[in-house]
């Protein structure tokens, strides 16, 4: 059951719960109800592992080259492809039917978008090809805010659009990092992230200019969405710390006598930043502002 579970990759679905849920209260301006909570998120849930999973099955060679993925349930064999198959698939079509007959059928065309993705887009195209994988086939995870908030609504707003924007800007900055710390593991498995192919440099600067566009989005949602000056002043002084931390990465970059890179805290930072920002965004409908 822990391998099962361990191919859902249930610590990145818990950053896509982490969205999606804010997204559930703002789009209904309040409390949606209980079982639209519930029903969102087991669906939300069930999409992602079955993409998570699909990584896994297609990854499995290059994931016993690192030492991060190397205890994964298919490089260390306590699951076969095949069990691991018909557990993607059931996933993927328990999430299509579950939205579609539960929540409505827009959030289950959603969810399944988000799955061909991050399995055909990301996993299987641009993973290996290109070192700006990360960031448009990051657009699977951007997908979560999308789903919860047509679950609400039934469509996709201009709100839905800009929270969408804020974790595509924030994906680069949150895996980037990871991947100056594990720049060797990619390189051994010859897969091109951008700290594989460019310089630390090259890769704060970018760092730097993704985590200014994702502050931006997040203040952008404030004339968009009609959020109080709470969120407003919540977002900004999150952003700004972030963005601090994303300078001294570049400072350090730049002089390697400061010291070491520290990226892996820029990393936690992004959750850190990704979780204040969404539960602004989940106080801020219940505001009497």
């Amino acid at each position: 059951m822990r391998a099962y579970v361990a191919l859902t990759k249930p610590r990145i679905v818990e950053l896509l719960l982490i969205t999606t849920i804010p997204t559930l209260f703002l789009a209904a301006d309040g409390w949606p109800g209980l079982w639209l909570t519930v029903a969102t998120v087991v669906g939300g849930y069930a999409a992602a592992g079955s993409a998570n999973t699909w990584n896994m099955i297609l990854d499995r060679d290059i994931d016993r080259l690192m030492n991060r993925t190397k205890q994964r349930p298919l490089v260390t064999g306590v699951l076969s492809v095949r069990q691991a198959t018909v557990f993607a698939i059931v996933l993927g079509v328990l999430a299509f039917l579950w939205f579609g007959l539960l929540v409505n059928w827009a959030s289950a065309w959603l969810a399944l978008g988000a799955i061909a993705i991050y399995v055909v887009g990301y996993t299987m195209l641009l993973k290996r090809r290109t070192s700006q994988n990360i960031v448009w086939g990051g657009a699977a995870g951007c997908m979560p805010v999308l789903i919860g908030w047509s679950a609400v609504t039934g469509t996709v707003q201009w709100p839905a659009v800009v929270l969408f924007g804020i974790i595509f800007f924030w994906t680069p900055p949150h895996y980037w990092p990871l991947s100056m710390r594990f720049r060797k593991d990619y390189a051994r498995a010859e897969v091109p992230m951008l700290p594989v192919v460019a310089s630390s440099s090259q890769v704060s600067v970018q760092i730097l200019a993704y985590g200014a566009a994702m502050v931006a989005c997040s203040l952008l949602l404030v004339p968009v969405a009609g959020m109080t000056w709470v969120y407003a002043v919540v977002a900004g002084l999150a952003g700004a710390w972030f963005l601090y931390g994303c300078v001294r990465l570049l400072v350090r970059a730049r002089n390697p006598e400061r010291g070491k890179l520290a990226a892996m805290k820029v990393f936690h930072a992004s959750i850190t930043y990704l979780t204040v920002v969404f539960v602004a965004v989940a106080v801020d409908p219940f505001l009497p502002l």
